[in-house]
């Protein structure tokens, strides 16, 4: 085989992200420009047991990674631009609009003003062939077909307000079946991570070994965030009416741009509108306007994040079984 003939050395620098592959199987020659197959070989049967697969299976599994890693270069997504298209009444929304990685922007408008229409768009990568009429750009490009039509490759993350499991598995186990099929070779240290990110968001902590089931709305939501920034692969994540999930939300959206995701939310909080860089405005089926949030919003966002603390402690007071009396 190719691999087994190439120099490890050679190997990583062509896939530097083979890395942690070799970490993880102690792959660790004291010269470099050894080749796989003359490394391998110098193992005894005790190294093999340990990692639990013999040379061949080895092999596969490197390949395997290394073919996932690449599809995931060739794939990754800096921006997507939204061409307009029409509004229910056949009015040109005339516009171009990029949103890049690391970017919130807040979606607001009447239900059943278009918001999700908007949204399906974006996840089918339009091009011209829905009823708006918008078109999709993907890193300024029209989207390959291969990456409109394929399964895989999922442009749109949703986190809805409902959300329920059914599987009957720990959290531990559920959030490690996930970063197994993302091929994470250790995904002890992950899986920890993203149980302790989502207690971070979740208004009450639970551990790896709670049931999924058990788990409350504000408890998967948490959960589902963080398992979206760190381990899913779409690169735009749609928020749906985060205000009433039972999470910290500004935590929530921080740790999605700090993963470089393209965050979309749709939203009747000011609040939550106000923390996005703009915000998208949707009337009869089109995008009506785009208002960049300005300085002076900016401002009023502090205060009314007071106010919303204000009202937070008040509500713990009452799950607590405190009397509010007084001012306040």
């Amino acid at each position: 085989m190719e691999l087994l003939e190439k120099e490890i050395g050679l190997i990583s620098e062509e896939t530097p992200y083979v890395a942690e592959f070799f970490r993880t199987y102690r792959i660790t020659p004291a010269n470099p420009k050894i080749s796989l197959g003359e490394y391998l070989n110098t193992q005894d049967d005790e190294y093999f047991e340990d990692i639990g697969m013999d040379k061949e299976q080895l092999i596969d599994n490197l390949a395997g990674f290394i073919e996932m890693g690449q599809e995931k270069e060739e794939s990754k997504v800096n921006s997507i631009t939204i061409i307009g298209g029409h509004d229910k009444s056949g009015n040109a929304e005339e516009l171009t609009l990029t949103l890049d990685n690391g970017t919130i922007t807040s979606i607001v408008g009447p239900t059943g003003s278009g918001k999700s229409r908007l949204l399906a768009d974006i996840e089918w990568m339009a091009q011209g062939d829905t009823p708006t009429s918008r078109k999709i750009l993907v890193n300024g490009s029209v989207p390959d077909p291969e990456l409109r039509f394929s399964l895989e490759h999922k442009l749109v993350a949703q986190l809805s307000q409902n959300m329920n499991f059914v599987i009957d598995t720990t959290v531990e186990e559920f959030i490690t079946m996930h970063a197994e099929s993302r091929m994470i070779l250790n995904p002890t240290e992950i899986v920890a991570e993203i149980i302790r990110q989502a207690n971070l968001l979740a208004g009450e902590s639970f551990t790896g070994e709670t049931p999924v089931t058990a788990l409350s709305g504000g408890q998967s939501r948490a959960l589902m965030i963080a398992d979206t920034a760190f381990l899913s692969s779409s690169p735009v994540v749609l928020i749906d009416e985060i205000e009433n999930a039972g999470i910290d939300r500004k935590k929530a959206l921080s740790l999605l741009v700090k993963k470089e995701k393209i965050v979309l939310m749709a939203t009747h909080d000011p609040i939550l509108a106000l923390m996005a860089g703009q915000r998208l405005v949707i009337k009869n089926g089109g995008i009506h306007k785009i208002i960049p949030t300005s300085t002076a919003e900016k401002a009023n966002l502090s205060a009314l994040e007071e106010l919303d603390n204000k009202i937070l402690a008040l509500r713990n007071s009452l799950r607590n079984g405190e009397v509010i009396e007084g001012e306040f």
